[in-house]
């Protein structure tokens, strides 16, 4: 190990002084620098290589199962439980469950497109959980359910005095209601989704043919991916998501994490789950381990998307991925030993959920883009005496690049900008994750994330200009104080690595140390609605 690290520092010839003031720096990067950050290579180097080991497995699947034609969806015959139904008219019960909390921009879309939905009247109904703090806009949210029961459509307008276990909290207080006692599955739908009106044909039949079946997930499709860079970069990362991970759970022990909406689930499952719990901020993905530790099994619908919107404000964006990466970790750290003793489940799908669904792409996946790229092999170019092996250092992440990426054709010329990101991203995962395993302060912080509605409207909505003095004190509130320190710190590096350096890495710490910098100053996304 130590001919691996260690290699011949550089030496030049110089006066005395300076000779003296070299040998005492170098001893000090020997004996006090080298042995932590060795230890630390050692350790990227491990994490690197079972994020590699992972995603190439990953490919390796989603190809097998591309060109076999096994998707577990198109196994189940859908036409022929169609026609039957309709002939029989023995349709289930369905209820939609729409959670939402102030959501004055996108209500009406999506009590309307939930209630389009193309199914018997009398076997469907929609309950709108309105956890609402805005009384005008509770009694809007009413007005529009009014107007659907007009049209005939079972509409149960249900609100709350308190937000106990927000999202969560909702959806189990709504499951109680006497009228959802002949329900046999529900349909989940956050405020900004709007379902396509065949949605339930071509979910709710799966759960009929399969009864182990639990949950049947659709795919997101972004209706503002090209309103901003920041949405085209968050679209790349999704769609890896969609396209292969949940791909691959369906495919190989049918168990992927629920998305917490999109989703319809049997309400026989979710009971024998033990319902829903606000012990964690991922409360979807809380219930979808439980469940999967009960034997039931999930099916991913690849071909069927179901519109939403991206947080395209950089603030909700933060939010949102603080909760995404810091309630996984929770959540992990509080189900570990229960997946460990579990027997109902064999060993691979313990060791699936375990290993590879948690710890390395919920935990791992974070440190090391964080860790190695951005403090490890900056701190070792200023440290000639440690050798980074290049297939750690360049190759890995460049194979683990290209197959993240290629689930997003069309935006391929956007790679650098997306890695950069996704870069200063890790930082902000990273800590959240640390946080949610120590179950720190903010592990159970739950801040809505705002959507904008229809973005068309937003881009032509004239606003006056703010006065100057709320100009400067918005620009001071959107900075973010620890990005700039580590854009302050990456440049720092970059130049000495253009004075002493002769690799070039100047130039991928340059353009990191900029990416630091643009989001630390808040010039990501658009900007904010007053």
């Amino acid at each position: 190990m130590r001919n691996l690290f260690l290699g011949e520092p550089a030496m030049k010839s110089t006066s005395d002084f300076r000779a003296s003031f070299i040998d005492m720096w170098r001893d000090i990067r020997v004996s006090v620098v080298l042995p932590p950050l060795t230890v630390a290579i050692c350790i990227c180097v491990v994490m690197s290589i079972m994020m590699f080991i992972e995603r190439v497995y990953m490919t390796i699947v989603i190809l097998l199962v591309k060109f076999t034609g096994q998707k577990k969806y198109r196994q189940y015959k859908l036409q022929s439980l169609k026609e039957d139904l309709e002939q029989n008219r023995s349709y289930p019960m369905v209820l939609i469950q729409i959670p939402m909390y102030n959501e004055k921009e996108v209500y009406k879309l999506s009590i309307g497109s939930a209630c389009s939905l193309k199914w018997p009247s009398a076997r469907l109904i929609v309950q709108v959980l309105d956890d609402s703090t805005n009384g005008i806009l509770r009694s809007l949210v009413e007005v529009e359910c009014k107007k659907w029961i007009q049209r005939g459509v079972n509409v149960k307008y249900e609100t709350r005095n308190n937000r106990n276990g927000y999202k969560a909290g909702a959806l189990r207080e709504g499951l109680t209601k006497d009228y959802v006692l002949d329900c046999e599955f529900v349909v989940i739908f956050d405020a900004d989704f709007q379902p396509e009106k065949d949605f339930l044909w071509r979910t709710v039949p799966y759960l009929l043919i399969n009864p182990e079946l639990a949950l049947v997930q659709a795919r997101w499709k972004f209706v503002n991916a090209n309103e901003c860079l920041m949405t085209r970069l968050q679209e790349m990362s999704l769609a890896y998501h969609f396209t292969i991970e949940q791909e691959v759970g369906s495919s190989t022990c049918q168990f992927f994490g629920f998305n917490g909406t999109a989703g319809v689930w049997r309400i026989k499952a979710i009971e024998d789950a033990g319902g829903w719990k606000d012990r964690t901020t991922v409360e979807d993905m809380d219930l979808a381990v439980r469940a999967s530790l009960k034997g039931w099994k999930f099916v991913f619908v690849g071909d069927l998307d179901v519109k939403n919107e991206l947080p395209s404000t950089f603030k909700a964006y933060r939010y949102q991925q603080h909760r995404w990466s810091c309630g996984p970790a929770n959540l992990f750290r509080k189900m570990s030993k229960e997946i460990i003793s579990c027997e109902r489940v064999s060993f691979w799908k313990k060791f699936h959920v375990l290993y590879a669904f948690f710890f390395v792409r919920k935990i791992i996946a974070h440190w090391v883009t964080f860790f190695f790229y951005c403090i490890v092999i900056p701190i070792s170019i200023m440290v000639p005496e440690v050798h980074l092996p290049k297939a750690v250092a360049i190759y890995i992440p460049a194979t683990i690049t290209i197959l993240n990426s290629s689930c997003t054709l069309r935006s391929l010329h956007l790679l650098v900008f997306w890695i950069l990101f996704e870069n200063v991203m890790s930082f902000h995962r990273s800590k959240a994750t640390i946080i949610g395993l120590l179950g720190a302060n903010r592990v159970n912080e739950w801040v809505v994330t705002e959507k904008l509605g229809n973005t068309t409207k937003q881009k032509c909505r004239v606003r006056p200009p703010p006065a100057p003095t709320r100009n400067r004190s918005r620009f001071f509130e959107k900075l973010l104080f620890s990005e700039i320190v580590m854009g302050l710190f990456l440049l720092y590096v970059a130049c000495y690595d253009m004075i002493f350096g002769n690799d070039h890495m100047y130039i991928y710490l340059l353009m990191q140390s900029i990416a630091f910098f643009t989001v630390g100053v808040g010039y990501v996304g658009i900007s904010p609605p007053n």
